[in-house]
């Protein structure tokens, strides 16, 4: 599945009802199986597009499409929030099937699907668990897991590891890439960490700050399968700089505004 954004803009109220333009003609690109970074400054629009990318919210102008036929029973996108974003009153294995309970997809196929994806995502063992018993990174599986099961042809992930320590995070990208390289799933995936932007994706797509633009489109030229030795290498140190040169003084303009 691709999905082509054009010309897409949004203004929203804000408490006091005053307009605030959040982004401003995003046109950008991802073909199927592509995974795609996009990064900017705090506030520039970022999660506010992916929103708009699975419908969740409407765009103030143009368009996104979704080109490519969905299989039957397969759901057109599913998002990873940056909150864990479980039901605790559900097992494991529950919130991994509430979106196939949405889907309206049969007792005995949700169970099996529901397995497939807590044992491909390392969880099997831990499928009577509630989410509080579980550390924040076996949490952050589940909401992968919940939306691998409903088979998205587009992975939305909102900077979906902030919330953990750094070397749990490192584990979860590496985690994310395997199962990337198994499920070769479409992904778009936000972030305002270089570094993360780098080593998971294809391509980078660089936002402005408010209101958001694309500033550029960054390719990855490093090999695959991406390993951890690789955030040594002078390549990644370089891709990081590129990236950087692009975005210091949008983040550095972006900070003086928001004081």
């Amino acid at each position: 599945m691709r999905v082509v954004a054009e010309r897409v803009s949004k203004t929203y109220a804000d408490r006091l009802g005053q307009p605030v333009e959040a982004l401003r003609d995003v046109s950008l690109a991802v073909d199927a199986e592509e995974f795609v970074a996009l990064l900017g400054p705090s506030g520039c629009g970022k999660s506010t597009f992916l929103n708009i990318v699975a419908g969740l919210l409407r765009p103030s102008a143009g368009d996104v499409f979704l080109e490519g036929a969905l299989r039957p029973g397969q759901s057109a996108t599913a998002m990873v929030f940056q909150e864990f974003a479980l039901l605790p009153w559900r097992t494991v294995q529950a919130n991994v099937e509430f979106g196939l309970e949405e889907l309206g997809v049969c007792a005995r196929e949700r169970v099996a699907r529901a397995r497939d994806y807590i044992a491909l995502t390392g969880l099997a063992g831990f499928e009577a668990k509630y989410p509080h018993q579980l550390s924040g990174g076996m949490r952050q599986r589940v909401g992968i897991a919940r939306a691998l099961a409903v088979d998205p042809a587009v992975l939305l992930m909102d900077e979906p590891f902030s919330a953990l320590d750094a070397q749990t995070r490192q584990l979860m990208q590496e985690e994310l890439l395997l199962i990337w390289e198994r499920t070769r799933k479409t992904i778009l995936y936000v972030t305002h960490n270089i570094q993360e932007a780098v080593y998971l994706a294809d391509r980078v797509v660089v936002l402005s700050r408010r209101p958001g633009r694309v500033l550029a489109t960054v390719p990855v030229e490093l090999d695959r399968p991406r390993v951890e030795a690789l955030l040594g290498k002078p390549e990644f140190a370089a891709a990081v700089e590129r990236i950087w040169s692009l975005i210091k003084g949008e983040a550095r303009r972006a900070l003086e505004e928001a004081h």
